[in-house]
């Protein structure tokens, strides 16, 4: 396994700029061992006040810690006045939105 994949399967929040949207992309296992990460890239996205898109195209894992981090940023983002959309949402993701009653909450 090379640094890359080791990197996916432990987990990472990156924060990117794509257009004039900031993007939040969640790599690999998203739990309670990103929380200084998770912290920072939220700050990071509120402060940049632009769109947000939350991407788990490359999220293989999420637990309630990493669940619990995408509705924070979500929220705060909407507080703010910012447009959240989530770009290919892991399948355990929208299992628990739904599951919880906040289906559909998201735009997809």
């Amino acid at each position: 396994m090379d640094l890359i994949e080791h990197t996916a399967a432990a987990g990472a929040i990156r924060v990117e700029t794509e257009g004039r949207h900031t993007v939040i992309v969640l790599v690999g296992e998203i739990d309670g061992a990103l929380r200084d990460e998770a912290s920072a890239s939220m700050s990071q996205a509120l402060v940049a006040g632009s769109p947000l898109i939350i991407d788990t195209t490359l999220t293989t894992f999420i637990d309630s810690t990493g669940i619990a981090f995408v509705l924070q940023l979500a929220r705060a983002a909407s507080e703010a006045g910012m447009a959240v959309t989530l770009r290919d949402p892991h399948r355990v993701l929208l299992d628990v939105l739904e599951m919880i009653g906040l289906g559909g909450e998201l735009p997809v």
